[in-house]
């Protein structure tokens, strides 16, 4: 080999090591940036004419797991989903309290019982008349919140997927800017990696709310799908629509047109059907509650409000009740309406004429509410009846509850029972679901730099670079005893 030779094939070892010494640095500089794709420099041989020439750059491969990725994104949507549902479950439990627990339903009931009981035993005692009154206000109060807090985790839900849609429309638009950078670097020959970097990042912020396939087209760009089909970024972003609605009440609906829907690209979402586009992430989850679980819960509250309400207007609990009048509980004042049930519970309140402080007389309580007079102070068997319906064992007319008979304490324990149950079952597939995320997040990372690897790399790299630069000093050398002969 010529000594022209030699030190061509030396220089360009030399800035071989020196490229690679860069791709070195940088992976270890980001080995714990989010998105960042491990970097490898690609080099092959050169020859020119049979004869060795040197080490060309051939360029720099971003080595990512795609397959890998797709299912931690995957994963990253079931997360979300799941984490979503088990939080509106927890704060649906929690309004309604745990049995033993200070302000839970299962607590008023007793204490109403309890309360009734006391009375009969002493109806011309005020104070303990005034005790049914008060219990009988603080299980309506209770119910009220209850209902607010069901229709509160359907506002936020509402709320959460404007947040959603917006959030998804200026990443997906960013997304086909960093796609048409991308192209253009690849266009001119450079390197693409850091906007690849950053595309991964983007779309790693979205893949919570909507499970997203990547799909590779030419010139390093790629293509964005839902599982369930809608093609969000190919080319062009897609539009998502969707307007969120000020206040939510129980009878809105979106089947009524009440509340907002989901669109893409002008065409309607229908997000009540399981295989729907934006199907299984955080975003079908909100719509899930705002449409499906919070109204079921919401129809099992009123149900139970409509038991509570039929028990106290009959006159097995008040004789002096004229046919159609409302009892002790009543719809806002009035009595049932069996057509008008949507919403009772948060409309649930005690007959103003008992209680003092809205005009009534505590001792219609014992007497009856559409008694003319007080009566006999002694008198108890209203009292001990009002006690005996609210204990009486019937099957309750609506909710979706079971058709077996139980008290109205058994009924408020399998409300409680059947959110426990949904809780519990969000809460396991929130554990599984956290399991599968980490476990494969952790084989990503492991794909990821390693950079006690990179520093062996660039032992190596040192090597490779004082060997060629031991070539280059010894074609100096010689060079320079040529032309001192």
């Amino acid at each position: 080999m010529s000594i022209n030779g030699t030190l061509t094939n030396a220089l360009s070892g030399l800035v071989a090591a020196s490229r690679a010494a860069e791709v070195v640095s940088s992976n270890v500089a980001n080995a714990l940036t989010e998105g960042y794709g491990r970097r490898e420099l690609q080099v092959s041989a050169m020859s020119v004419a049979g004869v060795g020439a040197g080490v060309r750059v051939d360029g720099i491969r971003r080595d990512v797991d795609n397959g890998l990725i797709a299912d931690r994104r995957a994963a990253d949507a079931g997360l979300g989903a799941a984490r979503t549902l088990a939080g509106f479950f927890d704060a649906v439990e929690r309004s309604i309290g745990l049995p033993g627990e200070e302000g839970s339903i299962n607590t008023k009931f007793a204490r109403l019982e309890a309360s009734l009981v006391e009375a009969s035993s002493r109806p011309d005692s005020e104070s303990r008349l005034l005790n049914v009154l008060r219990a009988s206000q603080d299980l309506v109060s209770q119910i009220n919140t209850v209902s607010n807090a069901i229709q509160s985790q359907r506002q936020a839900a509402d709320g959460a997927i404007s947040k959603a849609v917006e959030s998804l429309n200026t990443t997906l638009l960013r997304i086909a800017d960093l796609n048409r950078d991308v192209r253009l670097q690849a266009g001119a020959g450079r390197d693409a990696s850091a906007l690849k970097d950053q595309r991964q990042a983007a779309i790693d912020s979205i893949s919570e709310l909507v499970p997203i396939v990547e799909i590779e087209r030419d010139h390093g760009e790629i293509a964005l799908i839902t599982i369930g089909g809608a093609i969000l970024v190919d080319g062009k972003a897609a539009e998502i629509d969707f307007t969120p609605v000020g206040t939510i009440m129980p009878d809105m609906t979106r089947a009524s047109g009440a509340l907002g829907g989901l669109s893409l690209n002008g065409e309607p979402v229908d997000t009540s059907r399981n295989s729907h586009a934006f199907r299984a992430g955080a975003l079908a989850a909100l719509f899930d509650i705002r449409d499906t679980r919070a109204v079921t819960a919401q129809a099992a509250l009123d149900g139970l409000a409509r038991d509570l309400v039929e028990r106290f207007e009959t006159p097995a609990a008040d004789p002096t009740l004229p046919a159609g009048a409302a009892g002790l509980f009543t719809d806002a004042g009035l009595a049932l309406d069996p057509a008008d049930e949507i919403g009772l519970a948060g409309r649930l309140a005690v007959n103003a004429r008992a209680d003092p402080d809205r005009g009534g007389d505590i001792w219609r309580l014992r007497a009856g509410l559409h008694a003319t007079d007080p009566g006999e102070p002694g008198r108890s068997d209203i009292l001990s009846g009002l006690a005996e319906v609210l204990q009486a064992a019937r099957v309750p007319p609506s909710g979706g509850y079971m058709a077996s008979t139980r008290s109205a304490a058994g009924l408020a324990a399998d409300l409680l029972s059947r959110v426990s149950a949904e809780r519990q079952s969000a809460d396991v597939a929130l554990t599984q679901s956290e399991a599968k995320q980490q476990a494969l997040q952790a084989l990503e990372l492991q794909d990821g730099v390693d950079t006690d690897h990179e520093m062996q790399e660039l032992l190596l790299i040192e090597q490779a670079y004082a060997a060629n630069a031991k070539v280059v000093k010894a074609v100096d050398d010689m060079i320079k005893q040529l032309l001192g002969l």
